[in-house]
């Protein structure tokens, strides 16, 4: 495996993330900790959680397996902000909630600092500048060592950024949005605010909860049973059957497979590994139910892609672009008279 620094910050991380959201979920402790052994095997040192996955469940697993690790081996990240209980304060990025947060992860992982602490979400109903100021009192006072945000908006995030500056305080180092073959939304601004700030993306759901990992195919009437999908689709998720069983996802599909054949490269493997080639990219977080899904995603790193092969891949995935993105375009295309 690979390492990048994260972002403009001097902490190096492995350029695949471990996503443990399954873990207390699907996947059982003695399993998950299977994985997480693996993982680290193959050089992996970015491992990525929250308070929220399993109701606490993924970050006492995570936790009860860092015990017996060296702790500065690993670069532990997780996230605040959506309920774990029904008191009336226990949601938000209020000052009183994120204290409580990091408190009972902390608890949970059995440490005495997390390295990367993230805002899982906006919070509307908090002004900014509380958030903020909480989480470089976290910094100040050791229980955090850098902070992120997830599943913002270009301008929340730039909101953010300035207002930290403004003040003096610690800003943030990253972004964890989604972003993947099917989901290209990101780069419409994300991605340009992450690059102009240097802020490292490290994407979550890079295989679009399996879309993308090689079992569906043209001409298919319903997804497998016991997929991801499968469940999305009885449940409402995103990733459901009926959202994408479209002639856009099968059009990237067939490139996808195209290029995995010419790469011999499992399709798994060539998604992430896009990823990794995409400007601002740090590391894809990859999620596994089980041992082999893990196994799978592992060998998306420590190769490259041509750049006829990411060509093809852009072109398949490009997004319908409207005012004001097009500008972009028609501004790189006049600049090219000059």
């Amino acid at each position: 495996m690979d390492y990048r620094y994260l972002g403009k910050t001097g902490l190096r991380v492995s350029d695949l993330c471990l996503g443990t959201m399954t873990l207390g979920r699907e996947t059982s402790e003695e399993d998950s900790f299977r994985i997480l052994d693996r993982f680290v095997e193959a050089g992996g040192n970015f491992i990525d959680t929250a308070d929220v996955y399993s109701q606490g469940g993924s970050e006492t697993i995570v936790g009860q397996w860092l015990k017996n690790k060296r702790r500065e081996d690993f670069v532990l990240a997780t996230k605040v902000r959506f309920p774990m209980g029904d008191s009336l304060n226990d949601v938000g990025l209020s000052r009183k909630h994120i204290i409580a947060g990091v408190k009972e992860s902390l608890r949970r992982l059995q440490t005495d600092y997390i390295d990367l602490y993230q805002v899982h979400a906006w919070d509307p109903r908090t002004p900014l500048e509380e958030t903020l100021s909480t989480l470089n009192d976290l910094v100040r006072e050791g229980l955090v060592r850098y902070i992120g945000a997830s599943n913002f908006k270009a301008w929340q995030l730039q909101k953010a950024i300035d207002t930290s500056k403004a003040h003096g305080w610690e800003a943030f180092v990253c972004l964890q949005p989604q972003y993947n073959l099917l989901c290209r939304a990101t780069e419409y601004e994300l991605i340009d605010v992450c690059v102009n700030e240097g802020l490292g993306v490290i994407p979550w759901s890079p295989l679009r909860g399996g879309w993308l990992s090689g079992k569906f195919t043209r001409g298919m009437e319903k997804p497998p049973e016991n997929t991801r999908i499968a469940l999305a689709e009885k449940q409402g998720r995103g990733e459901s059957w009926s959202r994408y069983n479209n002639d856009f996802t099968w059009n990237v599909l067939d490139a996808l497979y195209s290029v995995a054949e010419e790469a011999e490269k499992p399709p798994a493997q060539v998604a992430i590994n896009w990823l990794l080639q995409s400007p601002g990219v740090t590391a894809p977080i990859i999620g596994a139910r089980t041992i082999e899904q893990l196994e799978a995603n592992l060998g998306a790193s420590g190769w490259t892609l041509s750049e006829a092969q990411m060509a093809k891949l852009n072109e398949a995935s490009a997004m319908l672009v409207t005012y004001p993105y097009d500008q972009d375009a028609e501004n790189q295309r006049h600049r090219g008279r000059e």
